[in-house]
């Protein structure tokens, strides 16, 4: 009795739907770690993760986390996801303790396609060193018109305070508004839109950012390095929604539909409708497999047959106790 029983039971069992099954919520396969650094949307170190505008950008080489654009390769320093930037610094950018010149720097520009995502912050200030007369820096802006000016509270007339200035035997100020350029000129990046110095003839570059509200006492203090504020042009939601049902944002092989990964599959929306779709096609199939085989009937059956052995195991028990006598 108890064999046919653990039959039948394994054969009513087999026809209910797991549906808690699509309920299941992954670990996010996406985030990942770069030495002490979180990678995590919208940035990935895997193809397919992230978003797309972000995709190719990011490596990490011996826990060293590296950033790459088209103007060269970073080290970054930090990702802030709650004010959305990211910290970067390069060995040839120059800082109080040290003047790189010889053109060497990468200067910051982005491609054209990703240029919408990333821009260096409003308190960061670029300062151009060296450029000549001839610079597309100076053109159109005669005299007192340079575009040169502090950002942020910080700019060339601090800088010249370094100690850098001194041990690399630059003089401190060029003609400011006389026949030469400024040995140094600061701007904001949104004046020139990038920072390449082949192209605006300049022998190096530094960069400084401000921490506000917190205040610094002389560009010895400065934070010295690129801060860079990214963005993912309002498709925030579409991600937000996704995690929200237990997803993980990333993006199609075309390297630009944006996707929600839920599990072995993927949605264009979010993983709810992956769920849906999926306990649909469960539950046709269940209802084919029942109305075929009468799924009323078989419980009844079942019902029948444990009375019928109840009863056979009782005669069994009354047959033998006859006997007995």
């Amino acid at each position: 009795m108890s064999t046919l029983f653990l039959i039948i039971l394994s054969i009513l069992s087999s026809l209910v739907p797991l549906s808690f099954a699509g309920n299941v919520r992954v670990n996010n396969p996406c985030r990942s770690y770069c030495g002490n650094i979180t990678i995590d949307y919208p940035f990935a170190l895997q193809y397919g993760c992230g978003h797309p505008g972000f995709r190719d950008l990011l490596f990490c080489m011996n826990d060293v986390l590296m950033f790459h654009i088209s103007s060269g390769s970073y080290r970054v320093l930090e990702i802030d996801y709650a004010y959305q930037s990211v910290t970067i610094h390069e060995p040839h950018l120059s800082t109080c303790d040290t003047l790189v010149l010889g053109g060497k720097g990468n200067g910051f520009a982005v491609e054209q396609w990703r240029s919408p995502y990333f821009n260096p912050t409003a308190d960061n200030v670029f300062m151009l060193i060296g450029c000549s007369a001839q610079s597309s820096l100076f053109q159109g802006f005669p005299g007192k018109h340079l575009p040169c000016r502090n950002v942020s509270g910080m700019g060339c007339e601090e800088y010249y305070g370094c100690p850098a200035w001194s041990l690399a035997g630059r003089g401190q100020m060029g003609s400011m508004f006389g026949s030469g350029p400024p040995e140094c000129c600061a701007v904001a990046f949104e004046a020139i839109r990038a920072i390449n110095l082949s192209k605006l003839d300049c022998e190096g570059y530094s960069s400084a950012y401000s921490l506000a509200p917190l205040r610094v006492d002389g560009p010895s203090e400065w934070s010295f390095g690129i801060r860079v504020k990214y963005s993912v042009q309002g498709n925030e939601e579409f991600c937000r929604a996704c995690e929200a049902t237990g997803g993980t944002c990333g993006y199609g092989s075309n390297g630009i539909r944006q996707l929600c990964m839920c599990g072995d599959m993927n949605s264009t929306s979010n993983c709810d409708s992956v769920t849906s779709a999926t306990d649909r096609r469960r539950g046709h199939g269940l209802v084919t497999v029942l109305t075929g085989t009468h799924f009323n009937s078989i419980v009844n059956v079942f019902f029948h047959l444990l009375g019928v052995l109840t009863l056979a195991s009782l005669h069994g028990e009354l047959a033998t106790t006859g006997s007995d006598f």
